[in-house]
């Protein structure tokens, strides 16, 4: 297992001004510390620090199963997080997290999706794997279904 964040190349563009998913410019605010977890670094953006809010797709292609959302980021460069087994500050600051699986098509892997607390995250990601079918795993907030991050096969 290997927590993914978002692709360095894409979060430098966003950060110089690139339009988000809907074409639109990214909004600057602060961040009050709580809540904003960046899909770069995987920790939270910390108070007082500049932070974007974008329309996010984390599908390379539009169709049935593409879901876009809102997602923050640092303003400010910051080092790709995640590439390794260990739990991400982001899954720690909820009490649950939606996963699901999906295929290599992108498409959703029925019967993959369930609300896990952190704790449990590991375990879980075990259970979907065991599924052939899957190729990687989407983390989603449970309380407002944000894209966190993916999780990619170890």
């Amino acid at each position: 297992m290997q927590f993914t964040a978002l692709p360095t190349a894409t979060i430098r563009a966003l950060q110089k001004g690139a339009c988000d998913a809907y074409g639109m410019a990214c909004e600057t605010t602060i961040s009050d510390g709580t809540g904003n977890p960046c899909r770069h670094c995987l920790r939270e953006i910390p108070a007082g620090a500049a932070m974007l809010i974008l329309a996010y797709r984390p599908f390379d292609t539009l169709h049935a199963y593409a879901e876009t959302g809102p997602i923050f980021l640092c303003a400010d460069i910051c080092a790709q997080g995640g590439g390794d087994a260990s739990l991400p500050e982001i899954l720690t600051s909820s009490p649950d997290y939606l996963l699901k699986g999906y295929c290599a098509q992108d498409r959703v892997a029925y019967g993959t999706g369930k609300i896990v607390a952190p704790d449990d995250i590991p375990a879980y990601v075990e259970t979907v794997f065991a599924n052939p079918k899957v190729a990687y795993i989407h983390v989603r907030s449970a309380r407002n279904n944000c894209y966190q991050l993916r999780i990619d096969r170890g």
